[in-house]
């Protein structure tokens, strides 16, 4: 063993290799030169050894170590099953993991990641085995290390062994309890412990690089950073550390709801190595958010996606040859510095992506942006020089608003938790929390109140001030948010021993810090003293003592109170404001606050001269320079809108500049009283009628809004108005079974869109079950009345539901909110908690007698155990229904290969927990539940039908066969040649007036996108408005979006820009040679390639393709085809921002479907003048306007990604001709889409016996022919024409 001693360590390591002190530099270097390779999934790779319970628990002899798993002297006794816990695997079969790194290396990864995912004591408690995490961890390291060693000693290529530190089965940002949004069944240094035991081993056991991956909640990531840079402090060492977030679906955020941005804002503190992403999504899903990352991260960024999306069976579909090409893309357009493989990833992936990147030089730069202050809630926040002034909203603080803290006396935090709501809504942009109070615990309030606030989206989309006078109560916060908070505060009277340490913790938490002007001879009061103070403070704080970043030190100069009648106070607001000036001067970067409500302490209870004084005081301190305050963000009046003589009376106060102005205050002060006698029997102000105006609304919309919304407070008083309905709800039950359910119904919509978090649907479960438990009194008084009336009738229980996680497998977070949200519809819930197995859980169910299994699991393997279970209660003879859920599973997984596995009681795929309550409601009730499982058996018969006969042979001709059917045309016998263009080459069309288009508009298609359409014969445009069901909304709906489209016409909201352009050319065979010029037809400039029709069709005698319109090369005719690319889609994104800044989805909807409207009608408009006169192959054309939108009209224009011509990779020789980008602004993705998205483009076709077509499914021997053409591979050639393949890949 090499005993490892540093300077300043305080603790010892014990390494069996000694550590690499040139690891970074190696790496700095490295990267300068090619992309890092790192390797792929460890779980998927497992699974192909198909290991056994009995694997988990041998005894391993290893590298002449016959005693390998010392600590593992209970493996015969653990009472729980192991398999599934991989990370046991390096004690029990290290050959095997030994075996799967070396595989890796050997593929070309350069690091590979420990086999310690689940390597803390918090997720090994599932299996009873915390006693043996430093082993497994310890163990894990010096495999990786081992296999890095070997291969780099055959090689000569240096390999690095990266500790993997999991995110933990647990969340600190998320309530496991719907009912008490405020719990979290871990602390913040609960799992610090955990990580920091983790880190010893995975460091003496031969760790070069550590890797905090796969970061659902942030907050768990700052733990686990904490405790790493403890340990590096501790032990006097440095390695790089990796930070990788996950992304878990297209709305960009993590689960516990941060963007990406705010996700780096959070974690920049701990000044990574590295930052990127991993698992969830596949590489096409990730791109964006990657980007976003790579845009952002001032540091190395990397990526390891997985390999695709879950297909309906569980698995992941990208082969390595469909994978790397994609990656490589990546590293190419500047979005990484490493990249590997997550989930479905195996060698052969890593192999592959290594072979594209060998002898590809980096592109990336990593970032350099200015040096401001980035603070971060959900959203990240960046404060400038020239930001706008920043309110921090006050309500929130026991020690100035007597309201908040009676709420929070009364424990009434769901009303607490409102006020912060109020806030964020009137304007705040930081939010001040402080629970400085005697008679209260700060440091519990502080924890529970930011525990509930963390799970409001509407609050913590912003940063938190952390606020307290008591330092520990501070740290309370800090460990319950996950964002960039700022602390409030700091301060020197505590000594500058003390000052540093605090300072130094601060920073270690990730948090900005506001430094109160005060040191140990008390608060500052004049100006010479407030600059003295934060001078020191400042010179401290940016020193290598702590190494604080200027930007984010905050200065409290102490706002005073004046008008108190001293003399000495009077000048307190003129020495804030000067030196207010001289600190910024002073101290380079740092910013100036203040609490403002002490300024107008003297008027307490007069709040319109408060109001007034602050905002006058404001008005001077931001021009002196002062970035933000405390204030009561809802009552801050405009400068000017003040009545003038209040204001000028303020001015006098605040600068001093009459030695009687608090003598004139006083005098005002009386009228306002006066005033506020006056009107104490008024009513309740505008604020009070803003927030009541949903309150008007009928009771079922009322009900509806509470449970989306997640409001409370007046759920009881609208139930009760429901109940005393008793035509609209003859029976309380019917009130779930209605608006509640349709409420849930809604949200489950909204979730699954991504248009709602977790922390939403979970409070709105939670207004969900207070409605429910208001109406269980009644519900069970009328079923004590029907039992009365009727003895012999059987009391009927709610339902009882069993809930397990399924052997091997660990995730349950998914399984819990289905089981809180069933609960707070008064079901009985047995949730049997992870790794259940299949004996275990039918087990159960027949103990407990229930009603309803649930099934759950996150991994691929799960998706076995579901079918091992079904198929045990088909031999046990069960009845019960079956709920299938979690990430892997599906609708169609459930339909073709568990059900039929079970049918003697319904087995139901549940999309999500919202709609579990809908579902189990269903397979109860006596009078739906016959016809909810015949109908759900027919949909998964289809299902299975569709997916079987998907995979069946289907006729086709051979493609050569086809092209003998070929649409045959005598050229030399027409009655006239093709006609020419009136100019070949391209022409620009830049700002067409938008009025120009607008007799060209198609209006079917808008109210398609509104899902409105009539019945015949009121089905199109305008007869929909006779329509007697959907007549009156269509009319409604098209006159809202005439009024939107005139003020876009009007206000020159949308740019439309297009281009076209006119080529020679002729076909050969299926492909259409493109020239310069008449005079140049024999070199193609460009080859534009069709598709033919290849499927067997009943008396179909010509198999098309878009060649047959163009004439042959060899006929002698010579021919021509235009193109086209055209968008009124220019400022849709401006457009679109301001909607949403008056959050109107619905005026933002409306905006993107005329935008469609409008790109569609300039490309009917250009192709009518291409006809008529730009080619002028129909100079006499009249045509209407509902002629033209029959197609009524010589000539066609297909569009690459349509049935003509189905392969979408077309539009990039499109572009190339066109030089659309450069000439129009219109742009393609990389899945060339074009952006703007209300964009058109196509190929004109003038040949008068050209035809739409759909080419239909196509065979293989056409794809490799295409291929060919091409020169694309054939995986590429088949993903991109993968909707048309005729045969199984």
């Amino acid at each position: 063993f090499f005993l490892i001693y540093k300077m300043a360590a305080t603790k010892s390591l014990n390494r069996w290799c000694p550590i690499q002190e040139d690891v970074e530099e190696y790496l700095h270097k490295t990267l300068a030169e090619r992309i890092m390779i790192i390797d792929g999934a460890m779980g998927t790779t497992i699974q192909q050894y198909k290991l056994g319970e009995e694997e988990f628990r041998m005894p391993a002899k290893f590298d002449g170590d016959d005693n390998w798993c010392a600590g593992f002297q209970d493996r015969a006794t653990v009472p729980k099953d192991l398999k599934g816990n991989n990370d046991l695997l390096s004690l029990t079969r290290p050959d095997i993991i030994y075996e799967i790194h070396k595989r890796y290396f050997e593929a070309g990864a350069d690091m590979v990641e420990t086999n310690t995912f689940s390597g803390t004591t918090v997720a090994q408690a599932d299996y009873s085995l915390e006693h043996l995490v430093y082993e497994i961890n310890y163990k894990s390291a010096q495999l990786a290390k081992m296999a890095a060693i070997e291969v780099e000693g055959k090689t000569g290529v240096r390999r690095f062994c990266a500790g993997a530190v999991g995110p933990t089965n647990r969340t600190l940002s998320i309530s496991p309890k719907v009912e008490n949004a405020a719990y979290r069944n871990i602390t913040f240094q609960e799992l610090v412990t955990a990580y920091g035991e983790q880190m010893l081993a995975l460091v003496e056991g031969g760790c070069d690089i550590i890797f905090v991956e796969t970061i659902f909640d942030t907050l768990n990531a700052k733990a686990a950073l904490f405790a790493i840079d403890v340990f590096f402090e501790e032990y006097g060492v440095k390695m790089p550390v990796v930070i990788s977030g996950t992304i878990v679906d297209m709305s960009g955020r993590t689960l516990s709801g941060q963007t990406t941005e705010a996700f780096w804002v959070s974690v920049r503190h701990a000044n990574p190595f590295c930052c990127g992403l991993n698992c969830a999504l596949g590489p096409d899903q990730m791109r964006p958010f990657m980007q976003r990352m790579s845009n952002v991260a001032t540091c190395y960024t990397h990526a390891y996606p997985n390999a695709g999306l879950p297909n309906a069976m569980g698995g992941y579909d990208l082969t390595p040859k469909q994978m790397a090409p994609m990656l490589h893309a990546w590293a190419k357009d500047g979005l990484v510095n490493l990249i590997g493989g997550c989930c479905g990833t195996t060698p052969e992936h890593i192999k592959e992506l290594a072979d594209v990147l060998e002898g590809l030089k980096p592109t990336r730069v990593i970032p350099n942006p200015l040096n401001v202050m980035r603070l971060s809630g959900l959203e990240d926040m960046v404060i400038t020089d020239a930001s706008v002034f920043q309110n921090i909203g006050e309500r929130c603080n026991v020690a100035g608003s007597i309201r908040f803290k009676k709420m929070v006396v009364a424990n009434d935090w769901s009303e607490a938790a409102a006020v912060a709501t109020k806030q964020v809504e009137d304007g705040a942009q930081l939010l001040d929390v402080n629970f400085d109070d005697g008679m209260l615990d700060g440091e519990d309030c502080m924890r529970k109140f930011c525990n509930l606030i963390a799970t409001e989206p509407e609050i913590v989309k912003i940063p938190v001030v952390v606020d307290s006078s008591k330092f520990h109560v501070t740290i309370a916060g800090l460990e319950c948010l996950q964002g960039k908070c700022i602390v409030n505060s700091i301060s020197l009277k505590v000594g500058e021993e003390q000052f540093i340490k605090d300072a130094k913790l601060v920073r270690r938490y990730g948090a900005a810090v506001i430094v109160m002007a005060f040191d140990e001879q008390g608060q500052a009061a004049d100006c010479e003293a407030k600059v003295r103070i934060c001078k020191r403070a400042y010179d401290l704080l940016v020193s290598d003592k702590i190494g604080f970043n200027p930007v984010d030190i905050v200065f409290d100069l102490n706002i005073l109170t004046i008008c108190t009648g001293l003399e000495e106070h009077n000048n307190y607001g003129v020495d804030f404001i000067k030196a207010t000036k001289e600190v910024k001067a002073l101290c380079p970067g740092s910013k100036i606050s203040g609490g403002l409500s002490n300024l107008s302490f003297s008027f307490r209870g007069l709040e319109v001269i408060r109001e007034a004084m602050h905002s006058v005081f404001l008005y001077h301190a931001i021009q002196a320079g002062m970035d933000m305050a405390i204030v009561n963000a809802g009552n801050l009046p405009g400068f000017d809108d003040i009545e003038a003589s209040l204001r000028t009376m303020c001015e006098a106060a605040i600068l001093n500049t009459d030695p009687n102005a608090t003598e004139k205050l006083l005098e005002r002060a009386e009228i306002e009283k006066t005033i506020i006698e006056e009107k104490k029997s008024g009513g309740g102000g505008q604020a009070a009628k803003k927030a009541a105006e949903w309150r008007s609304l009928p009771n079922k919309e009322r009900l509806m809004y509470s449970l989306i919304k997640g409001l409370d407070k007046d759920i009881e008083t609208d139930i009760e108005e429901a109940r005393q309905d008793t035509i609209a709800y003859p029976q309380p039950l019917n009130i779930i079974e209605g608006p509640l359910m349709e409420g849930m119904n809604t949200i489950g919509d909204l979730f699954g869109a991504g248009k709602m978090f977790l922390p939403q649907v979970i409070k709105s479960a939670r207004v969900m079950k207070k409605a429910v438990a208001y109406l269980t009194p009644f519900m069970e008084a009328e079923k004590a009345r029907k039992l009365l009336e009727n003895p012999d009738m059987v009391s009927k229980k709610t339902g009882c539901i069993v809930l397990a996680t399924v052997k091997g497998d660990v995730h349950d977070i998914g399984k819990n909110i289905v089981g809180v949200v069933l609960g707070c519809n008064n079901y009985e819930i047995v949730d049997m908690g992870v790794m259940c197995s299949c004996e275990s859980i039918l087990n159960k169910a027949i103990e407990v007698n229930a009603d309803v299994i649930g099934l759950s699991g996150l991994i691929t393997p799960s998706l076995d155990e579901m079918v091992t279970v079904a198929k045990e209660m088909t031999r046990r003879g069960m009845s019960l229904p079956v709920m299938i859920g979690g990430a892997t599973t599906s609708r169609m997984h459930t339909a073709v290969k568990i059900e039929p596995c079970y049918n003697a009681a319904p087995v139901v795929h549940v999309l999500d927990a919202s709609r579990a309550v809908a579902v189990v409601s269903s397979l109860l009730d006596e009078e739906l539940k016959g016809d909810f499982a015949a109908d759900t058996r027919e949909l998964y018969s289809e299902m299975r039908e569709e997916h079987y006969a998907s995979l069946e042979e289907r006729k086709f001709l051979s493609l050569a066969k086809c092209r003998d059917l070929a649409m045959k045309t005598d050229w030399k016998s027409r009655p006239s040649p093709p006609i020419k263009p009136t100019f070949l080459g391209k022409r620009c069309y830049k700002n067409v007036p938008l009025e120009d288009l607008l007799p060209y508009i198609d209006w079917n298609p808008f109210f398609a996108v509104w899902q409105l359409r009539g019945k015949y014969p009121n089905r199109g445009y305008p007869k929909i408005f006779d329509d007697s069901t959907v007549g009156a909304e269509a009319k409604k709906v098209f006159d809202d979006a005439e009024a939107i489209l005139a003020k876009i016409v009007k206000g020159r909201k949308l740019t439309a820009n297009g281009i076209v352009a006119f080529y020679p050319c002729n076909s050969v065979g299926d492909d259409i040679e493109v020239y310069e010029s008449d005079e140049t037809r024999g070199t193609a400039i460009a080859t534009l390639l069709t598709l033919r029709q290849q499927e067997l069709r009943e008396e179909q005698a010509e198999y098309l393709a878009m060649s047959d319109f163009i004439a042959p090369k060899g006929s002698g005719v010579q021919d021509y085809i235009g193109l086209f690319a055209c968008t009124a889609g220019l400022g849709m994104e401006k457009l679109l921002a301001d909607f949403e800044a008056k959050n109107d989805d619905y005026g933002k909807i409306m905006a993107q479907a005329l935008g469609d409207r409008l790109a569609e009608a300039f490309a009917e408009k250009l192709h009518r003048e291409v006809r008529t006169t730009e080619w002028g192959y129909s100079p006499n054309e009249e045509m209407t306007p509902e002629d033209m939108l029959k197609v009524s009209y010589q000539g066609i224009r297909p569009a690459p990604g349509y049935p003509s011509q189905p392969d979408h990779t077309e539009k990039a020789t499109m572009w190339k001709l066109l030089q659309a980008t450069d000439l129009a602004s219109i742009e393609l993705t990389e899945s060339l889409a074009m952006l703007p998205a209300a964009s058109v483009s196509g190929m004109y076709f003038a040949n008068p016996e050209s035809k739409y077509f759909a080419v239909g499914k196509i065979q293989k021997d056409q794809v490799v022919d295409y291929a060919a053409r091409k020169s694309m591979d054939l995986d590429t050639a088949e993903r991109w024409l993968a909707p048309i393949l005729g045969y199984d890949r």
